[in-house]
């Protein structure tokens, strides 16, 4: 034999049938693995998990893995697998640089950034993106805000002319500065406008190296709870709702319209999870994101600033389509189509799977409000907006049916030694919940045993309605001293 030519061996010629058994079960193996091998396909997702009015859309979805329980497994997909790929930005036009790149299929963002995204989409053909669903919203516009040093002299917008402000550019944040400075017929110059993050912006604020920081949720709220800031505009003034939603790219929508669904499926079991139990939610809210769990509580507990809600309703895209108006009056958006962008079908197709009604859903504001009985005045809390919340440091959150109560309801607890973690009351003008500690109240005391307190987040307001009621303004540390002859039931045990 030529000793340069392969050996050719047969299986058939060894002698030994237990390696012949081993070399078949070897080869049906290879051959079953391959069969089962799956095609992987990533799913980007960009999130915004500080931004506190879309968590639901992000890191609540990741951390209890709710998106892993509705996607696809049959027909076309039981050959493929989804790797998700969460990726998390502080602002919305990251997103959007992410998706046109194709590295996130699924984003989330304010309605300002949204717009932008869809005309960024629409503008480079084959990276187009729709509106599928929305996460939260405030119809008045609330949730963004302009805050000041809490040592500076203003208290208005038309304080900080010729002023340095700044704003995340960009941002839903920015849109309503622009929307405010048009509407009161500002020149771009009224202010020295420059873009800041939301990390910068809250540095050189501190540091009082600007005069002002707008600024997206929670910033114009959180930052007053850490004490440094007042909050002296809020988007709610100017009436125009504000909403975060979720774009994905269309081409791979339509290629997987079941993960779209799945995704939304995902999203509505977010939102469930976080109103079956608030105050836990917050408590996770704050672990994931390190924003304060009080300040998650503010905006997505009981009557909170945002409500979450996925349906696309007419408002919202009336809401687009000011945006717009205010994009392009300044040459930053072209055009754009509406129409094409926006598309229910996958956000119906959920509500028809749980058995829901889309169409009733959408014509519905409500939100779940403050309930149960005031233990401090001992009544039943039937008008959730003149009501409040005291959380006390032990854990317990006690609803107070007024905010005299509530006042009366801090100071006993506290004479009690019993810390407060935070107070919340409702803004008589602009309807929002408040940091009752941030507040200004009007205060009617003409009766010492059932003075009348009236909280507003703005300090022209409460001296407005303390003037028509022939009242007096004052901060939240005057009005507690101002319930010290309210007549109150005992507070509770803390069991």
């Amino acid at each position: 034999m030529d000793s340069t030519q392969p050996t050719l061996i047969s299986l058939s010629a060894r002698p030994d049938a237990r390696w012949r058994t081993a070399a078949a079960a070897l080869c049906l193996g290879l051959l079953s693995a391959a069969a089962m091998a799956k095609d992987v396909v990533t799913l980007g997702i960009g999130t915004q998990n500080t931004t506190t009015n879309t968590v639901t859309g992000g890191v609540v979805i990741k951390e209890l893995k709710l998106l892993e329980k509705y996607l696809p497994r049959t027909g076309k997909y039981k050959d493929l697998e989804f790797k998700l790929d969460w990726q998390n930005f502080t602002s919305g036009p990251p997103v959007t640089n992410g998706m046109v790149a194709d590295k996130l299929q699924i984003g989330m963002m304010g309605d300002y950034p949204l717009l932008v995204n869809g005309a960024i989409g629409q503008q480079n053909k084959g990276n187009e993106t729709q509106l599928v669903a929305v996460i939260a919203y405030n119809a008045f516009g609330a949730g963004n805000g302009l805050v000041v040093h809490k040592d500076s002299p203003y208290y208005e917008l038309a304080d900080l002319k010729g002023k340095l402000v700044s704003v995340p550019f960009g941002s839903a944040a920015h849109g309503m500065v622009l929307q405010a400075m048009q509407e009161r017929g500002w020149p771009d110059t009224y202010w020295n406008l420059v873009s800041q993050s939301p990390e910068v912006g809250t540095t050189n604020l501190q540091e009082k190296k600007i005069d002002a920081h707008a600024d997206f949720v929670p910033f114009a709220d959180l930052l007053p709870h850490r004490g440094f800031a007042r909050k002296i505009f809020d988007g709610a003034q100017t009436k125009v709702p504000t909403f975060h939603g979720v774009v994905v790219r269309k081409d791979f929508a339509e290629k997987y319209p079941e993960v779209v669904v799945a995704y939304i499926q995902a999203l509505m079991d977010a939102n469930d999870w976080l109103r079956k139990n608030p105050q836990l939610a917050a408590a996770k809210i704050e672990e994931w994101t390190k924003i304060e769990k009080e300040v998650a509580y503010l905006y997505l507990g009981p009557g909170g600033i945002h409500t979450l809600d996925p349906t696309i309703k007419p408002r919202w895209l009336d809401t687009v389509k000011t945006a717009y108006g205010v994009l392009h009056k300044l040459g930053r958006v072209k055009e754009f189509d509406l129409g094409a962008w926006v598309n229910e079908s996958y956000v119906r197709q959920a509500y028809k799977a749980r058995g829901l009604d889309y169409e009733a859903q959408k014509q519905t504001l409500a939100n779940y409000d403050i309930a149960g009985t005031d233990p401090v005045c001992k009544t039943a809390v039937t008008r959730p907006k003149e009501a409040g919340e005291i959380w006390l440091a032990s854990g317990e959150i006690v609803p107070v049916s007024s905010p005299a109560c509530l006042l009366a309801g801090v100071r006993k607890y506290e004479a009690e030694g019993r810390k407060i973690n935070v107070a919340y009351v409702f803004d008589k003008e602009l309807g929002i919940k408040l940091f009752a500690d941030k507040a200004f109240y009007a205060v009617d005391a003409s009766n010492p045993k059932s003075p009348v307190m009236v909280p507003f987040l703005l300090k022209k307001d409460a001296e407005a309605h303390a003037a028509r009621t022939k009242g007096q303004l004052a901060t939240y540390a005057e009005a507690l001293g101002l319930v010290s002859g309210i007549a109150v039931a005992a507070a509770p045990s803390g069991k």
